[in-house]
């Protein structure tokens, strides 16, 4: 229930979201069988951890991106399409004995359900997490519509 609850706002059902799940179950899936060489697909370039959720007036995406600086980081929007990219360096080590974390580049592209307000778009860096808010349309949000007798 809580899962038709996710895909239904305000009435009205986005069949983009039942994608989105089954590309992110795919996409684990083959992180299971394959390792790293799968997160980072044929072009060396991988994608972050990120939660992406809807308030009342806004579109909010959380990126996971520790020891990345708000330089190294290219936030892009067109159309409904949200596309973050970036690098992160190796540090050199003398001796290393085992690697988990991630380097290299990334790139994160989600395609948002909604009408929004491209001009308002903000980004903040902030203890490793890269929070994006991406208005609502006037003509997206919800109404209140006063039921008289």
């Amino acid at each position: 229930m809580a899962l038709l609850a996710m895909r239904r706002t305000g009435g009205q059902t986005y069949p983009i979201r039942e994608f989105e799940d089954v590309y992110d179950r795919l996409g684990q899936l083959m992180n299971a069988a394959l390792g790293e060489a799968a997160e980072q697909g044929p072009t060396g370039v991988w994608t972050p951890m990120a939660d992406i959720s809807e308030t009342e007036d806004s579109y909010v995406v959380e990126v996971d991106v520790p020891g990345v600086k708000k330089d190294q980081i290219d936030v892009q929007f067109s159309e409904r399409e949200l596309i973050v990219t970036g690098q992160i360096e190796e540090r050199e080590r003398q001796r290393r004995h085992r690697k988990t974390r991630r380097t290299g580049s990334f790139e994160l592209r989600t395609l948002l359900p909604g009408e929004v307000d491209a001009e308002r778009v903000e980004a903040r860096l902030a203890d490793g997490v890269l929070t994006i808010t991406v208005p609502k349309a006037a003509a997206a949000k919800p109404r209140h519509i006063e039921v008289t007798a």
